[in-house]
């Protein structure tokens, strides 16, 4: 009975549409699925549309109406130029006249408010398809309307509103270029109507609903109307008369900060100057500057909240844009003054978002007069200064500039550097997961605090230790002040000249070292400890100027890294790598008062240091000390240092293979395994910072490493054979396969940092390759290493061409095995999917030559590997696939003009035409910034005559002007036209000349395949052929143009085209 609503042969069932339609709603189970489909079926049936009048004259039912707008808008959007002209204007009243009949009453206006929103959004619809050439009296029809009936007049308000939204802020992916810009110039042509009747409403109506839509409304033009309506009529005066006025007043604000941030408006600063003073007037009178704004705010309701963010968003704006022309009027100074301490006061409020508002505008004021500063200096470092000496303006800001020190000590927030949090129960615990947004909002912190301290390093220095002693004698004392504070002092860092920060540092390090042994309680001393460590870990300048006080840092560290309270250790072990990369050179020089260097009595003791720190621990431990390592030059006592300083890994390591080597069984212990892992990663924490140095230790351990990375795959499938594929997912399996990944990752780290490339090539390569790509090749695809495919990128990135001769046995041993695992589905195996295409990329930049070699067959799976690829739904996958077929096609024209014109036969069309199938396919919108690129390359290899042989078989064409110009043009017409019957020829005409025109000019050509993709999405029409005129004339101008400026110059047009000239 329901699917009757399907049958569009006979007159549609209103009652039974809406019964359909109450069941989805509000029924459940099978009952509500089948409504469900009913519906679907029923709104994307190509007739829908027809059915709306009737749905919207007799249904009962809202959500019925609702669906029926939805049909009508969608049919609108993308076939409503399929219509004739009497249809559309039939649709067109219809719809006009039910806005006039719902929004004409003021009940219904406000009861139906979300039908009639879509109703003025139906209508606005149409007006993006017939405005202004088919329906040129809108604009005096709906001011003329609004002249007759307040609801009315308000709807008119919120349908002009809905417009402006449409043609300037949602234009872009909606709208062909140049029809959004004959909107925008149709509507400033004739927005004098419009603004005499909203000035005509602000200035005689009473009605609270209208003057506030008509508010909203003009909110929306200020952005683009032309200047002269804001500042050469009364507005600024009409709406500051509504700031004192609460129900208007937050709208108001929105309005006045739009024209507050207008910038290129010089010839109004009186006019500006005025709006400021009449703004800053109301705002004092509201909320007096000694108000507590912070608490205000807290206890106010949704409404005051909105206006003090509001007026944050006024002031900032305000002053980004004019600060100048209030700072050049003395009598504005305090009101100037005001406004900063509005601001200062807004800042502390604790609402992030309303902080960063603020923080964004401190930031480029401190900066202008950091710079303002700056160029000072200059000038009075000059030979020949002028006798007029410029106007220092931080002396207005001098009471500013120190209570905004004080605010962003109070808002700092916690830096990456930081490990230990307070959670919600008010405990110090180790923090695991670091919030980009508080990292970000730390960096922004830091900058202002540090323009700052260079604008008064005496009042900065005078602020943060005053805060200190108010720690120290604990009036101010709690864990929140003493981490901001000490966040805000290691975050000034290099700020302070030397002798300062000499000074400072030894006051703040010496207070908190007291006040770490003042303190009681764990959780106390975690905190003052985590401050220590961060603020000396903030001054490597003074640590390497001062070696005893470094030293005394260091032992203070071995101290924390036996400290049992979560998170401190962890701190401990990064401040240590953090000196040790600052300071590196000063732990391996004989220092004055040392009988040694400073790193022999580290590796003495590394034993006893690291006793109670966990395995990630020592491989932080490990890599610190490597940095020290790394910066001794003499590479005879650096061997010596390695030697002792893996000592204890190798041991541990010689005692593990050798029970390996008894009995390979020993890998299926998990403690075994255990072990075996936390050498390899000690072994990679190492490698990381020592770098080449490494070299001595990895001979010491490779072959030892490789034989270990066969054993444990035929443990691997060993297991497998006797548990089946489910044995991966053991603990077992996994421990062993974290074993070969180790192993990798470490011949990975050692590629990464070698400097002496041949002997990569001659004494690593070949056992590399006969273990692991024999492995890879040969084992089940379940247990391949895709981190395999990684050392082999980063093998090929290193050696460059000296990786030429082995590429075929990569291929070989990885190629095809891979690309069976991975061309399955666009889901399995990901990391095999990201190194695969690594791999191949790095291929292509540094062996081409390589590829080139290979069989025709074989040569021909990469390419459609790379095709495959950049048809992948994974956005980074495709976009490397991409990048991979560009650089693949530069490489393949920078060859020889043979080897190229062989590859553009065989592969230029089909490449082209899925570049095509992925712009045009919605699931790869995301592409469009490779896809455009690649495909203006295609276009320009044919325009640039770059491919010397045809496209076409010329056996095959009867034109005998046949070119690949011509060719190009012809193809991909009827490529289009196939895929996308609904096209007329002139726009896939334009759209081709457009291709071949611009491939040159990216952005310009970018803008054509995106108006061509909007064009996709609507059936052409009369109104089309408007635009494609345009588009010609646009690209007739251009070639006019250039053929005028190459005439100028002598020689640059051939003597036969001149002739052609005539």
């Amino acid at each position: 009975m329901a699917e009757s609503i399907l049958d569009f042969n006979k007159e549609l069932d209103i009652a039974l549409l809406d019964q359909v339609v109450l069941t989805f709603y509000t029924g459940s189970g099978s009952n509500q699925q089948m409504a469900q489909q009913l519906l679907t079926q029923f709104q994307d049936h190509v007739d829908a549309w027809t059915r709306a009048d009737k749905i919207l004259e007799h249904s009962n039912v809202p959500q019925t109406k609702f669906i029926a707008l939805q049909i009508l808008e969608k049919f609108i959007t993308t076939r409503w130029n399929t219509l004739p002209i009497e249809t559309k204007q039939a649709i067109r009243c219809f719809i006009v006249d039910m806005v006039i009949k719902s929004s004409s009453d003021e009940a219904t206006l406000y009861n139906e408010r979300t039908f009639i929103n879509k109703l003025n959004m139906v209508l606005v619809q149409i007006l993006k398809q017939d405005w202004p050439y088919h329906w040129p009296s809108f604009i005096p029809e709906i001011v003329a309307s609004s002249k007759t009936n307040m609801s009315l007049c308000e709807n008119n308000m919120n349908i002009l509103k809905l417009l402006s939204e449409e043609i300037f802020d949602y234009s872009a992916e909606q709208m062909i270029h140049l029809k959004t810009s004959n909107l925008r110039q149709s509507i400033c042509n004739e927005f004098s109507e419009i603004f005499h009747l909203c000035v005509e409403i602000l200035d005689s109506v009473s009605k609270a609903s209208l003057i506030k839509a008509t508010l909203e409304t003009l909110l929306r033009f200020l952005s683009w109307i032309p200047i002269g309506y804001i500042f050469e009529t009364n507005l600024i005066q009409l709406l500051t008369k509504f700031m004192d006025m609460q129900q208007y007043r937050n709208v108001t604000l929105k309005c006045l900060m739009e024209i507050g941030s207008l910038s290129g408006v010089d010839e109004y600063n009186e006019k500006l100057l005025s709006l400021f003073t009449q703004v800053m007037g109301s705002i004092n009178t509201a909320i007096p500057s000694n108000t507590d704004i912070a608490s205000l705010y807290e206890n106010s309701s949704n409404d005051d909240q909105q206006f003090i963010q509001n007026l944050a968003l006024f002031l900032t704006s305000f002053l980004e844009a004019h600060v100048e022309i209030v700072e050049r009027t003395s009598e504005c100074h305090n009101l100037l003054n005001s406004a900063h301490v509005h601001l200062i006061n807004i800042s502390r409020i604790e609402d992030r978002e309303v902080f960063k508002v603020c923080l964004e505008y401190w930031t480029k004021l401190v900066r202008s007069l950091y710079d303002e500063a700056a160029n000072l200096r200059l000038y009075n470092h000059s030979i020949h200064p002028t006798e007029e000496r410029p106007w220092p303006r931080k002396s207005i800001y001098a009471d500013i500039l120190s209570s905004l020190r004080v605010v962003m000590i109070e808002k700092m927030v916690k830096p990456e550097e930081v490990l230990i949090v307070e959670n919600d129960e008010g405990e110090i615990v180790r923090e695991f997961i670091k919030e980009s947004d508080t990292i970000i909002l730390y960096k922004n912190i830091k900058e202002v605090l540090v323009y700052l301290t260079n604008l008064d390093v005496a009042d900065t220095e005078m602020i943060m230790t005053k805060k200190l002693q108010r720690q120290m004698d604990g009036s101010e004392w709690s864990w929140q002040n003493l981490n901001k504070l000490c966040w805000a002092i290691g975050s000034i860092s290099g700020a302070m000249n030397v002798d300062t920060e000499k000074h400072f540092l030894v006051t703040v390090i010496k207070d908190l070292l007291s006040l770490c042994e003042q303190k009681r309680g764990k959780a106390n001393k975690a905190v003052v400890a985590s401050n220590v460590m961060y603020c000396v870990g903030q001054y490597p300048r003074f640590l390497k100027s001062h070696w005893q006080f470094l030293k005394i840092v260091i032992h203070k560290l071995f101290e924390f890294m036996h400290e049992p309270h979560e998170g401190v250790q962890d701190m401990a072990c990064d401040t240590f790598i953090k000196i040790s990369q600052e300071c590196s050179r000063h732990f391996i020089i004989q220092q004055t008062g040392e009988v040694s260097p400073f790193i022999d009595e580290i590796i003495h003791n590394m034993e006893d240091i690291t006793c109670r720190l966990t395995p990630q621990q020592v491989q932080t431990f490990y890599e610190a000390v490597g940095y020290m390592i790394s910066a001794q030059s003499n590479k005879i006592i650096q061997e010596k240092l390695i030697t002792k300083f893996m000592s204890i890994p190798n041991m541990l390591w010689q005692n593990a293979i050798l029970s390996v080597k008894n009995s390979s069984t020993i890998l299926k212990q998990p403690q075994q395994v255990k072990v075996l892992t936390n050498i390899l990663k000690v072994n990679i924490a190492a490698c990381s910072s020592i770098g080449h140095g490494y070299i001595s230790q990895l001979g010491v351990i490779y072959s030892d490493m490789l034989e270990l990375y066969h054993t444990a795959e035929m443990i691997i499938i060993q297991l497998l054979a006797e548990q089946g594929n489910i044995a991966v997912k053991t603990p077992n399996v996994r421990g062993l396969r974290s074993v070969r990944k180790d192993i990798l990752q470490l011949i990975n780290t050692f590629v990464g940092c070698a400097t002496e490339l041949d002997s990569i090539q001659q004494n690593m390569i070949t056992p590399f390759f006969e273990v692991v790509l024999t492995s890879y090749n040969s084992s089940p695809d379940i247990i391949k290493e895709a981190y395999v495919l990684e050392v082999l990128a980063n093998l090929v990135d290193k050696l460059d061409t000296l990786m030429i001769p082995h590429i075929p046995l990569v291929l070989e041993s990885t190629f095809e095995p891979t690309l069976n695992m991975i061309t399955k589905d666009f889901t399995e195996y990901p990391e095999h999917r990201e190194g695969f295409y690594h791999l191949l990329r790095s291929i292509n930049r540094h062996c081409f030559p390589a590829l080139l070699e290979l069989s025709p067959d074989r040569f021909k799976l990469i390419i459609d590997s790379i095709v495959w690829g950049f048809k992948h739904t994974l956005r980074h996958i495709a976009d490397l696939s991409l990048g991979i077929c560009e650089e693949l096609i530069q490489n393949i024209n920078a060859t020889d003009s043979t080897i190229a014109d062989a590859f553009y036969q065989s592969y230029y069309l089909s490449i082209l035409q899925d570049i095509f199938f992925v712009l045009t396919d919605g699931d790869h919108k995301s592409g469009f910034k490779g896809q455009t690129e690649m495909l203006a390359l295609l276009f320009s290899l044919v325009t640039t005559n770059s491919i010397t042989m045809p496209l076409y078989n010329p056996s095959e064409v009867t034109d005998e002007n046949m070119d690949n110009v011509k060719f190009l043009k012809d193809y991909v017409s009827t490529l289009l036209q196939n895929a996308f019957p609904h096209l007329k020829r002139g726009q896939i005409t334009v759209f081709i000349d457009a291709m071949l025109e611009y491939n040159n000019t990216l952005p310009k050509f970018k803008l054509e395949v995106r108006d061509f993709l909007i064009q996709l999405k609507e059936f052409a029409g009369e109104n089309t052929e408007l635009y494609l005129e345009e588009k010609e004339a646009e690209m007739e101008r251009k070639r006019r143009e250039e053929r005028e400026n190459a005439l100028r110059i002598p020689g640059m047009i051939k003597p036969s085209d001149l002739s052609l000239m005539g």
